[in-house]
């Protein structure tokens, strides 16, 4: 290993780094937060159907995952493992979330269902193609555990902004074309502009061991009794279902309880402002209190406060906005926190087995955050359509909003508070994590 690797990354590469996430979250949060609505709303779709296309979809989604981090630990370019799949999966990315919300009118429901289960599945396989090694590229980047958090940080300052430019100007647009589908199409090719930009930008500095050979048997076997990532694994889970269901639902509780829906792009942008400020601040407050303790009081915290919302009426807008941006702010160190210490748990398997398979390490995770996702989307098809919610018939949703508020409120609260309970078995304190960082780089530099 050389020297430099042991060195900072500029701030114009971390920058070019996050510039990928930005891209990422226009895809993946126009689907959290728009999708649900737009295939219930405007496809007309039953929404148990939909919680079902979504389950089944991301599920799919996590097993392509982990055929994705092994493919990409195994790519071999002049440019590095990780790196060209920001290039290769640009375009198709862009072009497969435009179709998801465009409409098929002439169809019946069932062509229309078919339709949506097709693009949908071909969407997550070209996400997986993008983002998998896109995690992955950012434990390679530096071998320095403190300086892959400050990589987070900008990473998911990134990510945030990607979220607000489409939070903030779907609805607004979707206002002046009267449908998601033009606005998206934008977006998408903002989407397609960025993503190359962390091709040319960065630079892959960490290399797996020079002696260790190509057994995936032996990188799996190593994976499941690796405890800091099983833990991580299910935490992973639990928390996205927890931020999924919020997603989801804020888009239909603004429209359908508050009666405010433009109201809502102002939400979701105060949001994104506070989620940025959540991951600026999470290196420094790493540094202070440890990743594993601020990683629970974070989602203690937003948790709790997230709960509280369920005591709003629909005139106390004051008062959502003011619950929903602290429990944003703490809950934006969850995954600010969640990618830097994946390269912890890589090093930690360096560390004790003598082996490195940071792709396949990311994609399993990566499992588990789609499927939480899924699991978030079935819930709230279920919880919906058990109190009747139809997006086209008045009635249907006045019934519904008892089942709109506990979905916005304590539901995910409580997976908040069982998620931070779980955080508490990982076992990579931050003295572990000094000395795994000592000895590895002690041994890099024998090589």
């Amino acid at each position: 290993m050389s020297a430099e690797n042991d060195g900072r990354v500029s701030i114009r590469e971390k920058i070019c780094y996050a510039m990928g996430d930005a891209a990422a979250n226009i895809a993946w949060r126009g689907v959290a937060a728009f999708l649900f609505i737009v295939y219930t709303d405007e496809f007309g779709l039953n929404p148990a159907a939909v919680g079902t296309l979504m389950l089944i979809a991301r599920f799919g989604d996590g097993v392509s995952d982990i055929a994705m981090g092994i493919v990409a630990d195994r790519t071999k370019t002049r440019y590095g493992k990780y790196r060209p799949w920001m290039l290769w999966s640009a375009l198709p990315l862009g072009v497969m979330l435009s179709m998801m919300f465009t409409c098929p009118e002439s169809l019946s429901m069932t062509g229309r269902l078919v339709y949506a289960y097709v693009t949908y599945i071909v969407f997550t396989l070209v996400y997986t193609a993008q983002g998998i090694p896109y995690g992955a590229l950012l434990s390679v980047m530096s071998a320095d555990d403190r300086e892959r958090t400050s990589i987070g940080s900008y990473k998911m300052v990134g990510a945030f902004a990607g979220g607000m430019a489409v939070q903030g100007l779907l609805i607004v647009l979707k206002e002046y074309f009267h449908s998601y589908t033009i606005p998206i199409y934008i977006l998408s090719a903002v989407l397609v502009v960025l993503m190359p930009i962390t091709f040319f930008g960065t630079r892959e500095r960490v290399d797996p061991p020079k002696e260790q050979e190509n057994d995936l048997w032996a990188d799996l076997k190593q994976l499941f009794v690796n405890v800091p990532w099983i833990v991580l694994l299910i935490v992973s889970l639990l928390y996205n279902v927890y931020n999924s269901v919020k997603q989801g639902i804020t888009i239909v509780y603004f429209t359908h309880y508050v009666n405010r829906e433009l109201l809502c792009a102002t939400y979701m942008t105060v949001l994104m402002l506070a989620s940025i400020v959540g991951a600026g601040i999470t290196s420094p407050l790493a540094r202070r209190f440890g990743k594993r303790n601020l990683f629970v009081g974070s989602l203690v915290v937003s948790g709790v406060v997230n709960s509280l919302l369920w005591f709003c009426e629909a005139s106390d807008v004051s008062l959502i906005f003011a619950l929903g941006i602290v429990s944003e702010l703490f809950a934006a160190i969850f995954p600010t926190l969640c990618f830097v210490m994946l390269g912890d748990v890589a090093d930690y398997s360096e560390w004790v087995n003598g082996r490195r398979a940071t792709g396949l390490i990311y994609s399993a995770t990566s499992f588990a955050m789609k499927f939480g996702g899924g699991i978030a989307g079935l819930i709230i098809g279920v919880v919906l359509a058990r109190y009747g919610y139809d997006g086209k018939v008045a009635e249907s949703i006045q019934g519904a909003l008892p089942g709109i508020k506990m979905l916005m409120s304590w539901i995910p609260g409580v997976l908040a508070v069982g998620t931070a309970v779980i955080m508490t078995l990982y076992p990579i304190t931050t003295s572990k994590m000094n000395q795994i960082t000592a000895e590895l780089t002690a041994r890099r530099n024998k090589q």
